[in-house]
């Protein structure tokens, strides 16, 4: 968000983009007679891009060379910033998928890869989160949980969503194992089961505590084949 807030500035973002189309480190000197401005300026403009990590700074050999160093040169930044709102994760999904479709053993399908593959991933989350509170960890997930009462909490946001819209049989099963293997691995599963519920404008897993923690009717039975047939 506040890298985002930095190119709301239209002076920077041009630099940002000039430094981008340039393909090479450029000067200070470069960049302001690209943009018709000062260098005091535009130096000012590129160091707060170096600040919000849109770009980073060196030294090079381009432009005029200074009395004991070379100027200050700026070029895109290696890191990769997104922004989605709600949250989405379809770096996960689309890597989970990938990995299934080819690195699915001769005995399961690709389909039942997906699912064994989500359950690890939750797995490897959930014990990097061991011991720290549900909804923070669930949050930073980006599902949005929420009290329902009764021993439930829902999931506001479905980080797989479109995908899941489209694919439900498979993602929301993927989903299910996911957040199952998450509350296993973080230490949260004695007490809290994730379990397949899919209501309209919720994410299709609900989290149940204490002794009603059993799928509705229907939800592991008459609901998505993925999770009645691929229960990892």
């Amino acid at each position: 968000m506040a890298a985002l807030a930095v190119l709301g500035d239209e002076s920077r973002r041009r630099l940002f983009e000039f430094v981008r189309r340039a393909r090479r480190p450029v000067t200070r000197e470069e960049a302001s007679a690209a943009l018709g401005i000062s260098r005091k300026l535009a130096a000012f403009h590129l160091d707060k891009l170096v600040a919000s990590g849109l770009l980073q700074a060196g030294h090079g050999s381009r432009g005029p060379r200074r009395v004991g160093r070379s100027p200050k040169v700026y070029e895109p930044s290696p890191r990769t910033l997104q922004l989605s709102l709600p949250p989405r994760r379809h770096e996960l999904l689309s890597s989970l998928l990938a990995e299934a479709v080819t690195g699915h053993g001769p005995e399961e399908s690709a389909r039942e890869a997906a699912v064994r593959l989500a359950r690890e991933r939750g797995e490897e989350l959930g014990a990097e989160a061991r011991g720290t509170d549900l909804t923070a960890f669930l949050e930073s997930l980006g599902f949005e949980p929420a009290d329902a009462g009764a021993g439930r909490t829902v999931l506001h946001n479905c980080p797989f969503h479109p995908v899941a819209a489209h694919a439900s049989q498979l993602v929301c099963g993927m989903n299910h194992a996911f957040l199952r293997g998450c509350l296993a691995a973080s230490g949260h599963d004695a007490t809290t089961a994730a379990v397949l519920a899919p209501h309209p404008g919720l994410c299709c897993v609900e989290l149940r505590a204490g002794a009603d923690r059993a799928s509705p009717s229907g939800a592991d039975g008459d609901g998505p084949s993925c999770a009645r047939d691929l229960h990892p």
